[in-house]
């Protein structure tokens, strides 16, 4: 089993923190998104996976170190890590593309900007499985068509009249990739674009024209990471879970407490330092950042960050900042000093 993790955009909705950070690498509950999803879909496959290959945008932005970070976290999870660029933003279809190499076998196919909880086993008699979630609004979503047989027949964007509950979340699993690696080459060499854009949903009607049997993988949690509240939500609903769980240490014993109460569930690196402070419910505080005389509940503050004298509830603020004062529901962005 592969997985390709298209990963190259910085996420514009999730400034100012994806100005200098790619938002997939943007921790929530400790660790990068990315991080989390790929885990979290090896988990629910529950096979042996060969290869994660990355896509990845400009080396400017994803660099040597992103790169480095990626191949520790393939091979932690047993496998061989692939590297592959898009040099421009032309679509999901076309970011599949850049990892044409990789497109064979079994696969699983992931846009790294979400997260899930699901139990589940992959329909053997499928060609492809998508994943979906029951949605309260499907007519704000991308949602699939099923006929008596459970199969999906058609892929309705945003519908106007109700076709059917279950979003599509951005995670595919293919019986063998390079069938969808030769659909989507076709839609490359007609230049068939949406939107100014190559789309990997133009390769799934194809296939699915060709008599392709798709079923839906249901997961019972589907968390955003889109903006500053989505993403706070999220860090919320992960720390939950990590905490229902019982697998990771969510405090380091490294963090060092004066005067200080950590109200459950949070996430606190190592090194961390509360002082005359009350942190939690629902904070996860990155690694050498220093707490003091402070309360902070509902909240994600990234590493090597200070912060004195403050409020703060629902607040996103980035690596290296500084922060005195009692602002309250805010959203800074990496080396911000505020006094």
């Amino acid at each position: 089993m592969k997985i390709i993790v298209p990963m190259a955009g910085r996420g514009s909705r999730l400034r100012p923190h994806s100005l200098t950070v790619p938002k997939p690498l943007i921790p929530v509950a400790g660790q990068p998104i990315v991080y989390r999803l790929v885990k979290d879909i090896a988990k629910v496959l529950k096979q042996p996976i060969e290869e994660i290959a990355f896509v990845l945008g400009d080396p400017a932005w994803f660099g040597d170190d992103v790169v480095s970070s990626l191949e520790d976290l393939a091979k932690s999870l047993g496998a061989k890590a692939s590297i592959y660029r898009q040099d421009q933003p032309l679509g999901t279809g076309h970011a599949i593309m850049c990892a044409k190499p990789s497109l064979s076998g079994p696969a699983v196919i992931a846009y790294a900007d979400t997260l899930i909880r699901a139990e589940f086993d992959l329909d053997a008699t499928a060609d492809s499985v998508i994943w979906t979630k029951q949605v309260e609004n499907p007519e704000a979503y991308g949602v699939v068509k099923l006929n008596k047989n459970s199969e999906i027949v058609e892929l309705v964007e945003k519908p106007e009249n109700f076709v059917s509950d279950q979003a599509v979340i951005g995670i595919y699993y293919f019986k063998d990739v390079a069938v969808l690696k030769g659909k989507l080459q076709e839609i490359l060499d007609e230049n068939v674009m949406n939107g100014g854009e190559y789309q990997i949903n133009d390769g799934i009607k194809r296939m699915m024209a060709e008599g392709k049997v798709f079923k839906t993988g249901t997961v019972d949690e589907w968390m955003d990471c889109g903006n500053k509240a989505i993403t706070i939500e999220t860090n919320q609903r992960m720390l939950g879970f990590l905490k229902s769980d019982g697998d990771e240490q969510l405090v380091s014993t490294s963090a060092k407490l004066d005067n200080s109460t950590i109200i459950e569930p949070c996430f606190i690196g190592e090194n961390v330092i509360l002082k005359d402070s009350t942190i939690g419910p629902y904070v996860s505080i990155g690694n050498n950042s220093v707490i003091e005389n402070s309360n902070v509940k509902n909240s994600l503050i990234q590493t090597n960050t200070t912060i004195k004298n403050a409020n703060l509830d629902e607040a996103m603020i980035g690596n290296h900042v500084k922060y005195d004062g009692n602002y309250t529901s805010i959203s800074i962005g990496d080396y911000s000093i505020l006094e």
